[in-house]
């Protein structure tokens, strides 16, 4: 499963077609909608979760595209769950920048937020799923 937090700019002429919804129907996508502002015959701006196969999750976004969406990926960033880090060390095996390393003798994971680059191969590598993207601003709306 592939999974990004996007968010979506709806023109006042594509706001009040039901868009997303299709993303499930044709796509096989699940959304959460974690913020949105649409007020009908103006402009809209929604922030989602966008989860799926990979494949599907690339033509679930050409087709707002193609629908007159502006989509962006939302700024983000990986967080490690303390509780449920159960210290394997699976991520540090994906971790191409040394953000995840082993600290020894403790053998504890250490995870140093600034040397992330964000790439998300630890996410699904995580098997207790301690690994999660997250927006790093929500305030999209006054």
């Amino acid at each position: 499963m592939y999974s990004k937090i996007l968010i979506l700019r709806f023109s006042k002429k594509v706001a009040p077609k039901p868009i997303v919804c299709y993303l499930v129907k044709d796509f096989d996508l699940t959304f959460n909608i974690l913020n949105a502002a649409i007020l009908p015959r103006k402009e809209g701006v929604m922030v989602l979760e966008l989860t799926g196969a990979r494949k599907n999750f690339r033509e679930g976004v050409a087709y707002l595209k193609e629908m007159g969406v502006h989509v962006q990926n939302a700024s983000q960033e990986v967080k490690r769950v303390k509780k449920k880090c159960t210290h394997c060390g699976a991520c540090t095996a994906v971790c191409p920048t040394g953000a995840l390393s082993v600290v020894r003798p403790e053998m504890t994971i250490d995870f140093q937020q600034k040397k992330c680059s964000v790439c998300e191969l630890c996410v699904p590598a995580c098997p207790t799923r301690a690994m999660e993207i997250r927006p790093i601003n929500m305030t999209f709306f006054e």
